[in-house]
């Protein structure tokens, strides 16, 4: 356009008539495969320009074309716009299994932080259910705690327009790629996984092969999206550490297959531990934390698991960060300077002189004041089923094609026969 911009209208005409065609040529293909969806936006958009002069040309109707020239050019620039917007955002992924309730560390360790990142990251985030199978679950409970995630996922700033949410199980290339990489995991690098010894000391009856090896499928979670970054708490950076000798792996036999991802490890809130165990995370089963505090949590439920947390004996000078000799306390002080954005240092000394029969109720009630709106907006979410349903196929639709790309790259490499 901007070579024909300086032409006369006869050619204009003519060369709206071949790119239109082009175009439209093009598309078809795009909608096929659908190698990535930004692209696919992009030949619409670009299409709608070629358009207007098509229709002027074949009609050679040129005050249609004089008229519509001012809207050429404003679509023109809204496709650049895109094309450099789509270049210059890096991706982040990452997900969570649906195998308990979302807990208050769920969100502060996690969930809060990806909200603000859209404008910045290309991101996808996930319902992890075939993570949750390892460990045995009941099949309704699963189904609606999935569902429960995801509305929860959007309650919390999660934009369906601007973030993909999808389910794990719908993307299928999930499971394809992660058995793959088992092939490209070492005996030694799974066993000395600190998460399946944890696993298996609390599941002695059901040590499962699946227990063993879901790394592999988190590093196939991961590489599939060629992610720059994925955001994890401190206890899973050694999950990241295995994919990125999974990729020095199979790059190094294959070529330059897979993108070297980052942990992307928040500095405040990154790890909250339970109430009643400040050595142990704060876990969404209630079998093995009773020290939980759930985002769907009723204000009473939060305030009575605040006040019974457990801190130490001190009677003076008792609020302050000290993870080493006080973990109850700093697992408070994390909590609330999570919620609230103040200071470890503002937190002392707005509670100094002050016992653990006011620290404690004062946390609890800026934790109920911060879930209140999620936990109303989940609560409305839930009741509209179709709108959920959308987003998650929608979402699934836009995983899978980004997805089946690397996918398609991985089975060449390793020589699979192509269907």
């Amino acid at each position: 356009l901007w070579v024909v911009r300086g032409s006369p209208p006869t050619y204009v005409l003519l060369w709206g008539i071949i790119l239109n065609t082009a175009m439209g040529c093009f598309l078809r293909i795009f909608k096929d495969v659908e190698t990535n969806c930004s692209i696919y936006t992009l030949w619409l958009q670009a299409r709608q320009v070629c358009g207007i002069i098509h229709r002027a040309a074949t009609s050679w109707n040129l005050s249609y074309f004089v008229s519509k020239w001012a809207s050429v050019w404003e679509t023109y620039a809204k496709v650049v716009k895109h094309m450099q917007q789509q270049t210059e955002k890096k991706v982040m992924l990452s997900g969570i299994k649906p195998s308990g309730d979302l807990t208050l560390g769920s969100y502060l360790g996690a969930i809060k932080n990806w909200a603000a990142r859209a404008e910045e990251f290309e991101c996808y985030y996930f319902m992890a259910d075939l993570h949750s199978i390892t460990v045995r679950q009941n099949p309704a409970d699963l189904r609606r705690r999935t569902l429960e995630q995801l509305a929860q996922y959007i309650a919390c700033g999660l934009d369906p327009e601007k973030n993909t949410l999808f389910i794990q199980s719908h993307v299928h290339q999930h499971a394809e790629l992660g058995w793959v990489l088992n092939c490209y995991a070492m005996f030694g690098e799974l066993s000395r996984m600190t998460q399946f010894k944890d696993k298996a000391s609390k599941n002695a009856d059901n040590i499962n092969g699946g227990l063993f090896t879901y790394p592999s499928l988190m590093a196939a979670d991961i590489l599939l999206y060629q992610p720059d970054y994925v955001p994890v708490g401190e206890d899973q950076k050694q999950h990241v550490e295995l994919t990125r000798n999974i990729v020095q792996r199979f790059n190094g036999i294959y070529g330059d297959v897979f993108k070297m991802p980052e942990p992307y490890i928040p500095k405040v809130g990154a790890r909250i531990m339970s109430l009643t165990n400040p050595e142990a995370k704060m876990s969404k089963s209630e079998n093995e934390d009773t020290g939980r505090v759930c985002l769907m949590d009723d204000p009473a439920v939060i305030m009575k698991q605040f006040k019974r947390a457990i801190t130490d004996s001190d009677r003076e000078n008792c609020v302050r960060y000290d993870p080493e000799h006080k973990p109850g306390v700093a697992n408070l002080m994390n909590i609330y300077a999570a919620v609230t954005g103040k200071s470890y240092a503002d937190i002392e000394r707005e509670f100094d002189g002050q016992g653990y029969g006011v620290f404690k109720p004062a946390v609890g009630e800026a934790v109920v004041e911060c879930l209140r709106p999620i936990r109303e907006e989940a609560t409305r979410m839930m009741a509209d089923k179709a709108y959920l349903e959308s987003v998650y196929r929608a979402g699934a639709e836009k995983a899978s094609r980004v997805a089946q790309k690397t996918l398609r790259k991985v089975y060449k490499k390793v020589g699979f026969v192509a269907l």
